[in-house]
C-alpha cells in the first residue's frame, strides 16, 4: 500500500503550484495550518542546496475534531501533510493517505473519518 496521494504538474512553477495547491485544499475543506519550507530550512541549518521543497500542514476542523473524539492520541499523526517538491519533469503534489497512516490504529470509526479524508485529499490533488 503507498503511503501518499500524488500528482505531478508540468508547465508550471512552483509559486504557481502552491498557490492552486492551497486553493485545492480550501475548495475541499481544508485549512493550511502549518507550512516548512524545507529548502530554506537546509540551507540555513546544515547549509545544503535543494530544489524547492515545501510541507503544507493542511486540516479539516471537522474531520480532525471527529478523529479526537475517538482517539485522543491521534493528534500525533495530524494535520495531514501536503508537500510540493520540485522536480526535473515538474512540481510534485503528495498528500498523505490518511487510510495508510491510520491502519496502525485499531478503530473502525477512526477508519470511516480516514477515508472520508482521503476522499477530499484525493479530490484537491485532483484540483491542482
Amino acid at each position: 500500500m503507498g503511503y501518499t496521494i500524488n500528482r505531478m504538474i508540468t508547465g508550471a512553477d512552483f509559486a504557481d503550484v502552491d498557490a492552486r495547491t492551497r486553493k485545492a485544499l480550501g475548495d475541499a475543506g481544508f485549512g493550511v495550518l502549518t507550512e516548512i519550507d524545507v529548502q530554506q530550512t537546509m540551507k540555513k541549518k546544515i547549509d545544503k542546496d535543494m530544489s524547492a521543497y515545501r510541507i503544507l500542514g493542511a486540516c479539516n476542523p471537522e474531520m480532525a475534531y471527529r478523529a479526537l473524539e475517538m482517539e485522543p492520541r491521534v493528534g500525533a499523526m495530524l494535520p495531514c501533510n501536503v508537500i510540493l517538491r520540485e522536480t526535473p519533469e515538474g512540481v510534485e503534489v503528495s498528500a498523505v493517505d490518511p487510510v495508510a497512516s491510520m491502519s496502525a490504529i485499531e478503530n473502525a470509526g477512526l477508519h470511516e473519518v480516514a477515508s472520508q479524508v482521503r476522499e477530499r485529499l484525493c479530490k484537491a490533488v485532483e484540483q491542482v
